[in-house]
């Protein structure tokens, strides 16, 4: 699935293409993805210029003056410039048009999401898919106490907390492990019995590995390639994500695998405590 740093990556891919544009047409070739495309989307977007591209989590946003466009690439998705006569391919669901070139977004498995969040509804922030979400990990509201606080009732396992995404948002699977390895924190670890000082140790990980994987592209899984069709390469400098089995780069330990919440973990016994 595309994370922070790849949707991020997205972001600082087609913001010189998109802003300032106007929006010349908009093809839509099925009624929706996880959720139904709003009926008025055309006329909403149709004539109007792109003033700004920002993201919030997961999602990337075009900000127009009398609203925004939320976009989530789901398990598998992709937005892409390309030239706007390019003949789309099976999963190409939706063409933005600005002219000559044009945004296309690309689903496979169809869990992404195309939603409008007019000015007249409120706050951007107050949207239901965004007002539970977390802080951002590489601004300044992210901090030690933050992560010492918001957990000190939280049993669950700190690789499970940090997925859940209310506290801190975007650190998603792969992040997650890398993370902790670099920390030395156990994913199986409850998340109330890590002291200040290892949080410490966990923020200033999670803002270094977030920080590389965006210069690096993201990381090549599954579909994801960025907007200029490449794709990233952080998956090459991986410590424990992927590895089961192989030896530690650190201490020459076998690295080892477990299901958490469904989701796949790697770490390292001898270098995670």
């Amino acid at each position: 699935m595309p994370e922070l740093p790849e949707v991020e990556v997205t972001r600082l891919g087609v913001s010189p293409h998109v802003i300032g544009q106007q929006i010349t047409a908009l093809i839509l070739r099925r009624d929706g993805l996880r959720w139904p495309f709003p009926s008025d989307l055309n006329t909403k977007l149709v004539g109007k210029e792109i003033l700004s591209a920002g993201r919030r989590g997961k999602y990337l946003l075009l900000h127009f003056p009398h609203g925004s466009l939320l976009i989530h690439l789901g398990m598998s998705g992709n937005l892409r410039v390309m030239p706007s006569d390019t003949p789309p391919q099976k999963h190409d669901h939706v063409d933005i048009i600005m002219g000559k070139h044009m945004l296309r977004l690309t689903d496979p498995r169809r869990f992404g999401a195309v939603l409008w969040h007019d000015q007249t509804d409120g706050l951007l922030e107050e949207h239901v898919l965004l007002r539970h979400l977390g802080v951002e990990p590489l601004t300044d509201d992210f901090t030690d106490d933050l992560l010492f606080r918001q957990t000190r009732q939280r049993q669950a396992a700190i690789k499970q907390v940090l997925l859940a995404g209310d506290i801190v948002v975007g650190v998603g699977n792969i992040y997650a492990c890398e993370s902790l390895f670099r920390a030395g924190i156990n994913p199986k670890t409850a998340a109330h019995r890590i002291g200040l000082k290892r949080y410490q140790k966990l923020r200033v990980a999670i803002r270094s590995i977030l920080a590389e994987a965006i210069v690096k592209g993201g990381s090549t899984l599954k579909d994801f390639v960025g907007a200029d069709g490449k794709t990233g390469y952080f998956q090459q400098t991986y410590f424990v994500y992927d590895r089961a089995g192989e030896p530690c780069r650190i201490c020459q330990g076998t690295i080892r695998h477990i299901v958490q919440g469904q989701r796949s973990s790697f770490y390292c016994v001898n270098c995670q405590k």
